[in-house]
């Protein structure tokens, strides 16, 4: 008696196909979120680099470096040149080639792992100085630093770095609006002398603070808005319930004020 083989049905090959799609998908998708975990690190690996590099040009030349300007080269931008008198302190890139960083594009900009350009702020503003009135720019200038001491903090308005864009009121330089919102000191003086960050992965979908207004991401146009308030907190996808800043994958880090003088008390800079 012959005997009959028996294959699979239609039914239970799309059973197996769809079977094989589910455990790929799951598999793509473990895949993606591993690499996005990767490249945010590698970020922050940079961005915690570039701040040593920063506080490293402090301690070897007495001041801060002013920042790049996009429409030129990686180098710091200043006018006259050797002033310290930044020409975009609050909208400018991390001065690569002033510091040596690595690594850089064709131009000389420092290089998040998105292939995104690092920005970098500096505080133009000072306050309770003691003793003699201050003269500025005070913390890109090794002239004005030295004579206006360590006394000196960032001004009131100067740079400040708050949880979110959307509150009443709203952030504005030298405000958080609601207590809560802050993430560093303002009033009587500020405590941040730089910021470093990186715009994110979703960057080149909205690369000016215009656009990432339009596309309903306000936190990070904040971040690109030319002021001295900047907004930082954990990524955001635009799914989220608590999205009321948008969708947002900033990543920003700061030097404190009290770090900028200690390491240079400690290098015997200041006072």
């Amino acid at each position: 008696m012959r005997q009959v083989e028996r294959g699979f049905s239609l039914v239970e090959m799309a059973v197996v196909l769809a079977i094989v799609g589910l455990l790929l998908a799951s598999a793509m998708y473990t895949l993606s979120a591993q690499m996005e975990q990767r490249s945010r690190e590698e970020t922050q690996r940079r961005l915690e680099q570039a701040r040593e590099a920063l506080l490293g040009f402090a301690v070897a030349n007495g001041r801060l470096p002013c920042p790049a300007s996009g429409a030129t080269t990686g180098v710091e931008a200043d006018l006259p040149v050797g002033s310290g008198t930044c020409t975009n302190p609050y909208n400018g890139f991390l001065p690569a080639i002033t510091l040596g960083y690595q690594p850089v594009d064709e131009q000389g900009f420092a290089l998040d792992a998105w292939n995104n350009r690092i920005r970098y702020a500096v505080a133009t503003t000072i306050n309770s100085c003691v003793g003699a009135a201050p003269t500025t720019p005070h913390f890109t200038s090794k002239t004005n630093l030295k004579q206006n001491g360590m006394s000196c903090q960032p001004g009131a308005n100067d740079l400040l770095i708050c949880q979110s864009s959307v509150t009443a009121p709203a952030p504005a330089p030298g405000s958080c609006g609601p207590a809560g919102n802050a993430l560093t000191n303002s009033n009587p003086s500020g405590t941040v002398v730089a910021v470093v960050f990186s715009t994110g992965k979703n960057y080149a979908l909205a690369t000016t603070a215009a656009a990432a207004t339009a596309a309903g991401k306000p936190d990070e146009a904040a971040n690109l808005d030319n002021n001295s308030v900047f907004i930082s907190h954990t990524p955001t996808p635009t799914d989220s319930p608590a999205a009321g800043g948008g969708e947002f994958d900033d990543m920003v880090i700061w030097i404190p004020v009290g770090t900028f003088y200690g390491r240079l008390a400690t290098a015997g800079v200041l006072p």
